[in-house]
C-alpha cells in the first residue's frame, strides 16, 4: 500500500501499465493508487469529472468497480475513448494495422504548418501523412478505427526529431536522441498495444462498465444525479499550464489546428487556469456571483494584490483574472457533482497550491470551503509531497505542496 501512497500524485507509474502506457499525456496521478482506493468496495460507482486519458475508468475496471469519466479537451477524451476499445478483436486490429502499414505510401506534403516544418524532416513528415490518410481510409468498425488512430497519433512525437518538455509542451529548438521512422514507431505500437489488449482480456474477461462523456463539466448537467459515491480525480492546477496547447503538435498532424489562434476555441471548453484564456473575462461580476461568497473576501484581495505586482514584470500575465475564473469554475463544478453524489460520498482531489508571482493562493481551503457551501459536510488535506523546495524557481521562491484534498459528502 506504501507505494500508492508516494505516487498518487504523479503519472509516472502509468508509463509502464498496459493501455495506459499507450499515449503519455502528462496529467493526473497513479492508476495503481486508484485501484487501491476502490478495490475492496465493489459496488463503488466512481466518478471523475476531469478524466483526461482515462486514468481512472481504466482502474477502476482493473479492480471491476464501474466508472464514468467527463473530459472537455476533446483530443484528450478521444485519446480516452480509444482506449475503452481494449475490449475489441485483437485478431482485427492487427489484421487492418499490419494491412495499413503495409499498403500505406508517402505523400507529398505541400506548405505545411510552420510548427511541422520544425518538428519533422520532409521525408518523416510525407510518411507521417501518407500512413494518416491510410488509416482515414480503412474500411472497419468503429472501436477498430478508435484503436488505430490511437495508434497513429502515440507515434507522432517518437517520429519527431525535437524534444518535449516534462509537461508535454514541444520544445522545437532542442533535439532529441532515438528518433524513430514512421513505419518501425507504428509497428511497435500495434505489437504493444495488442499485446496489451490480450493480456488484459485474459485478465479481466468481461469487464466492469465504463463510460466516457466529452463535455463541459462546469456547465452541462451531464453527470447522473445520486449516482456516485466515490468522486476521484485531479482539476488542473492553477499554474498557468495551457491544456490546449499540450497536444497542439498532434492536432496540427491532424489538420485541426494550424495555428495559435485555433486554440483559443478550445480554451473556451476547459477550466480556466491559465492566463490565456482570459481575454474577455468579467472578473466583477465573477466576484459578485453568491457562489463564490464563502472566498470573495480573501479571493478579492488576492485578485488586488496580483493586479499591482503583475505592472513590475514585464509580461504583465493576467493572473489577478485567472485566479479569479479558476475558483468561480471550480465551484461550479462542486455544485454538478453535489447533486451527481450519493450522501455519505467520498471525494479526492489531487491538488496542488499555487503562488503566481509570487502570491500565495491557498487552493486546497479555498477549494473545501466552496465544497462545504455546495452542501458536502467534511474536508481534510493530506499533503503527499513538497514543491519548489529544491532549488529556487525563477519566478518566484514561495515554498508549494501537492497532496489529497479529501471531502466527505
Amino acid at each position: 500500500m506504501g507505494r500508492f501512497v508516494l505516487n498518487s500524485t504523479t503519472f509516472v507509474d502509468n508509463m509502464a501499465q498496459p493501455v495506459h502506457r499507450w499515449f503519455r499525456y502528462s496529467a493526473g496521478f497513479s492508476a495503481g493508487w486508484v485501484e487501491s482506493l476502490v478495490a475492496n468496495t465493489p459496488m463503488a460507482r466512481v466518478l471523475d469529472p476531469f478524466a483526461g486519458s482515462g486514468t481512472t475508468l481504466l482502474a477502476s475496471q482493473t479492480v471491476g468497480v464501474e466508472a464514468c469519466g467527463v473530459e472537455s479537451q476533446t483530443f484528450v477524451a478521444r485519446v480516452a475513448q480509444a482506449k475503452l476499445n481494449w475490449t475489441s478483436s485483437v485478431r482485427d486490429f492487427l489484421l487492418v494495422g499490419k494491412g495499413v502499414l503495409n499498403d500505406y505510401e508517402s505523400i507529398e506534403v505541400s506548405d505545411p504548418a510552420l510548427l511541422l516544418k520544425k518538428c519533422f524532416t520532409l521525408e518523416s513528415l510525407s510518411e507521417l501523412m501518407g500512413l494518416h490518410r491510410a488509416i482515414q481510409g480503412a474500411q472497419v468498425a468503429p472501436d477498430v478505427a478508435a484503436l488505430l488512430w490511437l495508434a497513429f497519433v502515440a507515434i507522432i512525437r517518437k517520429t519527431s526529431h525535437v524534444g518535449t518538455a516534462q509537461w508535454q509542451y514541444v520544445l522545437p529548438n532542442k533535439s532529441k536522441h532515438g528518433v524513430l521512422a514512421v513505419a518501425e514507431a507504428f509497428e511497435i505500437q500495434l505489437r504493444v498495444m495488442a499485446a496489451d489488449m490480450l493480456g488484459r482480456q485474459e485478465v479481466l474477461g468481461t469487464p466492469s462498465v465504463a463510460t466516457l462523456l466529452e463535455a463541459d463539466v462546469r456547465t452541462e448537467s451531464v453527470m447522473p444525479d445520486g449516482w456516485a459515491t466515490h468522486v476521484i480525480c485531479s482539476p488542473p492546477y492553477a499554474n498557468n499550464y495551457d491544456y490546449a496547447d499540450a497536444t497542439r503538435l498532434e492536432q496540427t498532424v491532424l489538420g485541426e489546428v494550424f495555428g495559435w489562434g485555433d486554440l483559443k476555441n478550445m480554451r473556451g471548453r476547459l477550466v480556466r487556469s491559465c492566463s490565456q484564456a482570459m481575454s474577455g473575462y468579467k472578473v466583477q461580476e465573477a466576484l459578485s456571483d453568491p457562489i463564490l461568497s464563502p472566498i470573495v473576501e480573501e479571493l478579492s484581495a488576492v485578485y488586488d494584490k496580483l493586479n499591482k505586482v503583475k505592472m513590475e514584470h514585464a509580461g504583465k500575465k493576467a493572473y489577478d483574472s485567472m485566479i479569479v475564473a479558476y475558483f468561480h469554475d471550480l465551484a461550479y463544478i462542486w455544485r454538478r457533482l453535489r447533486k451527481a453524489t450519493v450522501d455519505g460520498v467520498k471525494v479526492c482531489y489531487v491538488v496542488g497550491d499555487s503562488a503566481p508571482y509570487g502570491v500565495y493562493v491557498p487552493v486546497e481551503r479555498w477549494l473545501a470551503q466552496l465544497a462545504l457551501a455546495e452542501g458536502f459536510s467534511s474536508w481534510s488535506f493530506e499533503k503527499v509531497r513538497d514543491r519548489n523546495v529544491k532549488w529556487k524557481n525563477r519566478k518566484h521562491d514561495v515554498p508549494l505542496h501537492e497532496g489529497r484534498l479529501w471531502v466527505g459528502g
